[in-house]
């Protein structure tokens, strides 16, 4: 199990289990956040603790995701899916530069062009070791 949290540590995030890899997205959140991301569904391998502000975009008719940060410390933990209500899975993201490097630094990155094409790109080799270190 992967755990992160906040500087302040008021807000927290796991991860049950080990993801096959991190995403780096080029988009302008994630750009200006340095997030990397892992994947799953709220309250099925990612689980969220503590109080959140969220941000959502502003410029979008309809908005695909919020951001959660902390209220304290500001730190960016996760994007939670936004969408039919009645869903019965709702995709979430969570920010691995919260949690223990050691324990992410040989997950291979996977890059996706959230900025045009909205398409995932080759890996080129890179892990969260290259990116982060």
């Amino acid at each position: 199990m992967l755990t992160g949290s906040c500087h302040c540590g008021s807000l927290s995030w796991t991860f049950d289990g080990v993801p096959d890899s991190a995403t780096a997205c080029n988009c302008t959140l994630c750009r200006r956040y340095g997030v990397l991301w892992i994947y799953d569904y709220e309250n099925e391998r990612i689980k969220i603790s503590g109080p959140s502000a969220v941000y959502t975009r502003k410029d979008q008719p309809n908005p695909a995701l919020e951001i959660h940060f902390c209220k304290s410390c500001g730190c960016v933990l996760c994007w939670r899916g936004l969408g039919d209500d009645q869903a019965e899975r709702r995709r979430m993201a969570v920010n691995i530069r919260l949690c223990e490097p050691s324990l992410v630094a040989n997950l291979p990155i996977d890059h996706f062009d959230g900025l045009k094409s909205f398409d995932d790109l080759p890996r080129d080799g890179r892990c969260v070791a290259d990116m982060w270190f």
